[in-house]
């Protein structure tokens, strides 16, 4: 199909508030690069990292410093975000399969190639390079994953970057049958992907939540939840979790490190309570623990994700949907925290 020289989407226009984010018809079409694929988006998933971008979060100084990216690069503006997407391929680039055209996939967020070229260090898809909150998108073709599934594309975009970080950060800390894993942030689209993947994998899973919503962790899988203004040694007692997968941080961090067991394994992709923690170092050391930070992507994780989506091992848990016009009142409900799961905004 020939595709449009211009197409609409949301421009990101610089640090600040929704304001920040301004619908255009006017954007130029992306063409594909020698090993790239263009994708007509139809569902795209809003995250943490939309907002700590656009807010300049990532930064260590203040938002205008050079480091308020995901990889603690220098962003340039105007650019389109939006991690999580699914389309159909309908261009290629020299060296990709024609046949490819018409194939629905999802794309994979953490990417080792852009511009024709390999990267020495992955970017991240919408922060490094344009993303999918617009018509079209462009990507390296091995980002595009086929799926074959009979979920809607909205309930398909609910899954690409939320669930392959959880499924990293289980990979990473070697979760397995029978371990005892704590998921903080349980109810947020990461943390609810982690009780279900966690429990793919044969773990016992304690999620921490709020009272109005544990009944749903409960249902995803969840042994045993509790508060998150609970004491979690006097819940728990001292050595009694093999893995902690956290995305909190926050006040009640040093709890985690005492009821982890002795060679218990610690993942983090997240600090939504707050980044500065305090850490004992005796605890770390004299339990033998191992600690993991989880960005980049394992190669493994992406496929073995969407190997669980199209055998029905997880499902998707889409708590609103509004369309890409709308971007600035889906981010917003998404920032009351109110919901369990993705807010999805249709693009197509």
């Amino acid at each position: 199909m020939a595709l449009p020289d211009k197409m609409y989407g949301v421009a990101l226009t610089g640090h600040g508030g929704p304001e920040m984010l301004q619908w255009r018809d006017d954007l130029a079409t992306p063409s594909p690069m020698k090993g790239d694929v263009i994708i007509e988006v139809s569902a795209a998933g809003v995250n943490n990292t939309d907002l700590n971008t656009r807010i300049g979060w990532y930064s260590k100084g203040d938002a205008a410093s050079e480091d308020a990216s995901w990889s603690g690069n220098a962003l340039s503006f105007p650019f389109i975000q939006g991690a999580d997407v699914c389309g159909t391929i309908v261009a290629v680039g020299e060296g990709v399969n024609p046949e490819r055209i018409g194939e629905r996939v999802l794309i994979e967020p953490c990417l080792r190639k852009a511009n024709g070229e390999a990267l020495e260090l992955p970017w991240y898809y919408g922060s490094e390079c344009d993303g999918g909150f617009a018509q079209y998108t462009r990507v390296a073709a091995r980002h595009a994953i086929s799926i074959n599934s009979d979920l809607t594309d909205v309930e398909l975009a609910s899954f690409p970057c939320s669930y392959s970080t959880a499924e990293n950060m289980l990979t990473r800390a070697r979760v397995k049958e029978g371990d005892v894993v704590l998921v903080t942030g349980a109810s947020g689209g990461v943390g609810s992907a982690t009780v279900q993947l966690a429990r793919a994998r044969g773990a016992r899973v304690i999620a921490v939540t709020s009272a109005s919503k544990a009944s749903l962790l409960s249902e995803l899988g969840a042994e045993k939840t509790l508060n998150r203004d609970d004491d979690f040694l006097a819940e728990l007692g001292a050595n009694s979790v093999d893995v902690v997968i956290d995305l909190v941080a926050g006040p009640k961090w040093p709890a985690l490190l005492d009821i982890l067991r002795p060679f218990g394994r610690y993942a983090v992709a997240g600090a939504i309570a707050g980044p500065i923690v305090d850490l004992d170092v005796r605890t770390l050391y004299l339990k033998d623990l191992s600690f993991f930070g989880c960005t980049v992507l394992e190669p493994e994780v992406f496929g073995n994700l969407v190997k669980r989506i199209e055998s029905k091992q997880i499902k998707p848990l889409v708590a609103e949907t509004f369309t890409l016009a709308n971007i600035g009142q889906a981010q917003a409900s998404f920032s009351e925290k109110g919901h369990v799961g993705k807010i999805v905004l249709t693009v197509r």
